[in-house]
């Protein structure tokens, strides 16, 4: 237990340096927020004046009441009371009316604005290059989208609203009881920083225990997810028993953090409640005496209202604490929504960015050096050119620089030094969305969305009929397979394709990418998830499908590198062999090892 306990503190800390849940208010934060606000001006502004009419109307209701008790009541009016009870009423419902409306148009202008947060951030994604995503973690991202934004969220409909009622609402209240008495009023002044401390010391406990409670629960579910997600490695190494050892020590930290939160609340609200009752009974015994004094301007119902007054003076003090623990939330979320929205794309295309209308497919690197860390290139001055329709292979060892040259022509990448030319247009000049529209790329993760096959093979061209799509698989041979689904092409993939087999998934993926017609075909070991009866169907439609079109294939399996124009075979980083597979077993080098390798391996 305690070596758990070390590990939950030091993954807090961790946890908190990287994305503390609190942020002191920032104006500048705010004043963005408000920003989103500006096309929604007329629902916003009729809210403010909700706002101000809910912070005039319950001190009116508390002074209408003490009016009545001085007025018709001290009289014995009968008439006045229920004239004086008639308006009270009347005051009554349209408080209703106008919190309705308060909390209507706030609900309405939150998911507004989190609406719009959400597209600019969506959006704002899209634009991010590859190395940005493979150097963030995906939870962070969608942490971002989810509860970062609902912070904001709660920022915008409760906490800014509802901080203005109260504010003005004690406002209010301390001018109606300067105005009945300005001594009672003084000791009020006097008490009122007393309740602050207390709040504000045991809103900060609360604070740490609900984070610590919150970081120790996130653990439990991650916990729950691995072991869920991990279910098949874990009874194949008989983990059960361990594994429930470990969640259950998660568990008992868990418990004895929400237990430090229940004791914390269990002594705050009854101090609370203690400091209020000590306030009623100072304000009856100095509020009598002056009423009881017979020279004293102070009438009963002046001391009802003053009362009433300072009970809305006192109540808003816990709201606004309460508010404030959930606003420096907020502030925390917007300053994460926002450093990701003013992070900038690693690069750009130019204004003037070359529009490529029909690509030909041809394609030069020129003294290519490129890293993922500019510090530590993983190409090092490698060139080749590929002509229209040409087959380029790569070959060599894992981390050689096969995906690497992928990318580069793909690009997600630009390279430190040297040029690529597309169709004789050096690539930094060529606008990225008219290259992948005629671009076509099958990965070895054959990562599928959720939906449809039918959904999934017009990914690659969302125009694409039905006639299209099944002629795109009668052309790759694999319409049979498909076919033999339960629903036919309106299967449903699940998530990641989980509910078909890694070949049914690649064969999808094929499709995908040629029914986009590409001029560039991007094989990166595409063919390593199919089994060998698969892929003797696959390849006669391949070697006809790579007709006519410039081919960059990553593979291991010979039947793929055998009728390459051109194999490239690279060695850390450098194009150390290169010629057609025939003159490379001639070489008696690097690449006829490896294909003495894949031969025995075959």
């Amino acid at each position: 237990m305690n070596q758990v306990q070390t590990l939950s503190r030091s993954l807090t800390k961790h946890v908190e340096r990287l994305e503390d849940r609190q942020r002191p208010l920032d104006f500048r934060l705010i004043g963005r927020i408000l920003t989103f606000t500006r096309p929604y001006a007329v629902q916003r502004n009729l809210l403010l004046v909700t706002v101000l009419l809910r912070s005039i109307q319950l001190p009116a209701l508390t002074w209408a009441v003490a009016a009545v008790i001085n007025g018709p009541i001290a009289r014995k009016d009968v008439n006045g009371v229920m004239w004086g009870a008639a308006g009270f009423a009347v005051l009554s419902l349209s408080t209703q009316f106008v919190m309705h409306y308060r909390q209507l148009l706030a609900l309405q202008l939150g998911e507004s604005v989190v609406c719009d947060l959400r597209q600019a951030l969506f959006a704002h994604l899209q634009s991010l290059r590859m190395r940005w995503f493979h150097q963030t973690r995906v939870g962070r991202v969608i942490s971002r989208m989810t509860s970062d934004i609902e912070d904001v969220r709660i920022g915008v409909q409760e906490v800014l609203f509802v901080t203005l009622v109260q504010v003005g609402q004690m406002l209010i209240a301390s001018c109606a009881m300067l105005w009945y008495d300005w001594m009672l009023f003084l000791m009020v002044l006097g008490l009122a920083p007393v309740l602050w401390l207390i709040n504000h010391h045991f809103h900060r406990r609360l604070s740490s225990d609900l984070r610590n409670l919150r970081e120790s629960f996130s653990r439990i579910t991650a916990t729950l997810a691995e072991s869920v997600v991990g279910i098949r490695v874990t009874q194949a190494f008989v983990r059960q028993d361990e594994n429930a050892r470990i969640f259950g020590d998660l568990a008992e930290d868990h418990s004895s953090y929400n237990t430090a939160v229940l004791r914390t609340q269990g002594l705050f609200l009854p101090l609370l409640d203690l400091n209020s009752q000590v306030f009623i009974v100072l304000l009856l015994i100095v509020g009598g005496y002056r009423v009881l004094q017979p020279d004293s301007p102070m009438a009963v119902g002046d001391l009802v209202g003053f009362f009433f007054m300072a009970n809305l003076f006192f109540s808003p003090i816990l709201i606004i604490g309460n508010q404030y623990n959930q606003a420096m939330t907020a502030m925390a979320g917007a300053e994460r929504l926002f450093s990701l929205l003013d992070t900038p794309p690693e690069w750009s295309d130019p204004k003037d960015a070359i529009v490529l209308e029909r690509m030909t497919g041809q394609v030069e690197f020129r003294h290519v050096t490129f890293g993922y860390d500019a510090a530590r290139p993983v190409l090092h001055d490698v060139s080749f050119s590929a002509a229209p329709g040409q087959t380029i292979a790569l070959v060599g060892h894992t981390g050689s620089g096969k995906s690497s040259i992928i990318n580069l022509v793909a690009k997600f990448y630009l390279p430190q030094q040297g040029e690529i030319l597309v169709d004789g247009h050096d690539l930094l000049k060529v606008n990225s969305d008219s290259l992948h529209h005629q671009m076509g790329i099958v990965l070895q993760q054959n990562f599928l969305f959720y939906g449809t096959v039918r959904d999934n093979i017009r990914f690659g061209k969302p125009s694409a009929t039905d006639a299209e799509i099944v002629e795109v698989l009668d052309r790759l041979g694999c319409g049979d397979l498909l076919n033999n689904l339960p629903d036919g092409l309106e299967t449903q993939v699940g998530e990641r394709g989980g509910t078909l087999s890694s070949g049914q998934r690649q064969l999808i993926c094929f499709a995908r990418a040629l029914i986009a017609n590409p001029r560039i075909l991007i094989l990166d070991e595409a063919t390593s998830s199919i089994d060998s009866a698969t892929e003797a169907r696959l390849q006669k439609a391949l070697n006809v499908l790579l007709t006519g079109r410039t081919s960059f294939v990553v593979a291991h399996r010979l039947s793929t590198i055998r009728h390459a124009d051109q194999v490239l075979v690279l060695d850390h980083g450098r194009i150390v062999e290169r010629g057609r597979h025939d003159e490379l077993l001639e070489l008696d080098g690097v690449y006829a090892r490896l294909h003495k390798r894949f031969v025995q391996q075959g």
